[in-house]
């Protein structure tokens, strides 16, 4: 650490010492990831999304390259939560900064359950993912303002942990579903997470997903999350927001820090360089050495409109 330079910053009351978190769904476990990466660079890092019961996920191919980013449709494959808590849970302990939890299911309720079995383990928090569908309505929760309060409101019953919520840049309209998760009692956002997109493979004329649509990431689609960070700090400045989407650098983190995010998710970059984050946290401190910013409040929401 730059003498002088501090990485600490927040989430509403929640406490972090740096604001680079390593997005779930990059970083596996977290517990295996560590074996190759220094994970005390990140304020936390998110173990990939676990569901109430074992999911398989979709048929291969469901990975593949796309331009500058990538398209995947893993269909959030874990071997459901009791598994998880015996498996990894149990590993937590040994990670050298924050673990937090993912929660995903079909219904409000496998939320909450999920929510509740996370708590028996040393996660320090619960991020819930609201990318899945609603079997009722058939609609991502994240897309739904009704459907992702309730399962907020679920989880919040079912665990005295900070709450996440991460919502979709493929919302119509991203304010309104931040203010219904915050008001069903999350402790901040995360905005965002992949970008619907397809691709074609031009020699077998097949789609490069067996599902056609996956999510696409990587640095194409950090314009998008800025938008989104920006829209939501805006209108609901008292709101704490993780920013993630593109982010490969510490220029990057600046941005997204300026736009209103008080952490910023590091995930695609890590499948091109598990080290990436000791890369961006050392190109944050000498930004901030060289504008002699000394905390990391002194950036968050200070980009300057026209």
């Amino acid at each position: 650490m730059i003498a002088g330079v501090s990485f600490a910053t927040h989430l509403g009351e929640h406490q972090l010492t740096s604001p680079l978190i390593a997005a779930s769904g990059t970083v596996g476990s977290v517990t295996e990831f560590a074996a190759v990466a220094d994970l005390s660079r990140y304020g936390a890092a998110v173990a990939k999304s676990v569901s109430g019961t074992p999911w398989p996920g979709r048929a291969t191919p469901r990975l593949g390259p796309a331009g500058a980013g990538m398209l995947n449709a893993i269909g959030i494959q874990n071997p459901g939560i009791t598994a998880w808590a015996e498996s990894v849970g149990t590993r937590i302990d040994a990670i050298p900064t924050q673990v937090w939890g993912s929660a995903v299911g079909h219904t409000a309720e496998e939320y909450a359950a999920v929510a509740a079995g996370l708590s028996e383990t040393p996660v320090s928090a619960i991020e819930v993912n609201l990318s899945c569908p609603n079997l009722e309505r058939g609609t991502m929760f994240a897309l739904d303002r009704d459907g992702a309060s309730r399962v907020v409101t679920a989880v919040r019953r079912a665990t005295a942990l900070p709450v996440g919520a991460k919502l979709s840049p493929n919302s119509e309209d991203i304010v309104a579903i931040a203010n219904a998760v915050a008001e069903a009692g999350a402790d901040w956002v995360v905005l965002g997470n992949t970008v619907w997109g397809a691709a074609i493979d031009i020699e077998t004329r097949r789609p490069l997903l067996s599902s056609v649509v996956g999510g696409y990431s990587g640095s194409p689609i950090k314009p998008i999350a800025l938008r989104c960070v920006w829209e939501v700090h805006e209108a609901l400045p008292e709101l704490p927001i993780v920013g993630t989407g593109g982010v490969s650098t510490g220029n990057d983190v600046v941005e997204f820090l300026l736009a209103g995010a008080s952490a910023v998710g590091v995930g695609s970059a890590h499948f091109g360089d598990p080290k990436i984050g000791r890369k961006i946290a050392k190109q944050l401190q000498r930004y901030m050495a060289r504008k002699g910013i000394h905390a990391i409040d002194e950036l968050v929401g200070g980009a300057e409109p026209w």
